[in-house]
């Protein structure tokens, strides 16, 4: 529909309306849930700042677009909609020339007559004429296509340092974002082999961090180990406080939530990077990595 509504308005020699592009739809659609779920909350707050980050990235996208189709499209546009329709149309008449000079001299290679034989010759140096002609035409023209290229190539560049441009804002506001939602203890990071690595992979989604921590070794914070060797030593439970957002894989696991408070104890050969915890009447494995052990 927006391509219809576009290609309208471009044969109408009109400027379409200004739509909003998809991260900033997404955006907007994340600032009005954070506002129905309430500013004042962890979620609400959280969807808030992703939406305006979302809106950001939008507002590069649609610099990215403006600058290419200025500095690249257009010019690209310019040549094939121009001198190539006129290149194309010239070597083909370069070519039809040939077509009647070959006719000619194959005519004149026929001529038994006199007479016949004065008339072919007369062709053939009419259509030699024109073809020599037309290949001088077709060669000028082909010779500017160097400088052409040269154009094109400054062109390419242009887009390119656009690109560039629009993946650091990116990268930058994702950075930024990070910050503001805050960023997985350095311990984890460094279990998981992340710190060596850029920043933005240490935002991982909380599928992948379920999977990365039922493969990661026993993790070596002082805190959380001594706590559970206490857990382990002592038959007795901790509340802990869940650090992000966590979605049980199968049945045997509890789903988390960023914030609240579980009641967790260790269950003799579980495995290291794993508790049993309790909320109300549910309880299921949760992985330690999501747990600050509470005093």
């Amino acid at each position: 529909d927006a391509r219809i509504e576009e290609f309208v308005y471009e044969k109408l020699d009109r400027k379409a309306p200004s739509r909003m592009n998809n991260p900033e739809l997404l955006g907007q659609y994340m600032i009005d849930a954070g506002n129905e779920f309430g500013p004042g909350t962890a979620y609400g707050n959280a969807l808030i700042k992703c939406g305006e980050t979302q809106r950001r990235i939008g507002a590069a996208d649609r610099e990215l677009i403006q600058t290419s189709a200025i500095n690249f499209l257009t010019p690209l546009r310019n040549f094939i909609e121009g001198d190539y329709k006129t290149i194309t149309k010239e070597r083909k008449l370069l070519q039809n020339k040939r077509l009647d000079l070959d006719a000619a001299k194959t005519r004149l290679k026929k001529a038994k007559v006199a007479e016949a034989r004065a008339a072919s010759e007369q062709e053939v140096r009419i259509t030699q004429s024109e073809f020599d002609r037309q290949a001088e035409i077709t060669r000028l023209l082909l010779e500017g296509i160097s400088s052409t290229h040269a154009h094109h190539l400054r062109c390419l560049n242009d887009f390119v340092e656009a690109q560039m441009t629009y993946y650091a804002q990116c990268y930058q506001y994702m950075l930024d974002l990070q910050k503001q939602l805050g960023s997985f203890p350095s311990t984890f990071l460094s279990n998981n082999n992340q710190s060596s690595t850029t920043p933005m992979q240490s935002v991982s989604s909380p599928s992948v961090l379920a999977s990365a921590s039922a493969s990661l070794p026993s993790v070596s914070n002082s805190m959380v180990t001594s706590g559970l060797s206490e857990l382990k030593s002592s038959s007795g439970s901790r509340k802990a406080r869940v650090l992000y957002d966590y979605d049980a894989a199968n049945s045997s696991e509890l789903s988390l939530l960023a914030d609240e408070v579980i009641t967790v104890y260790s269950i003799p050969g579980m495995d290291s990077d794993w508790l049993m915890g309790e909320r109300g009447n549910q309880k299921g494995k949760v992985p330690i990595t999501y747990l600050e052990l509470l005093n």
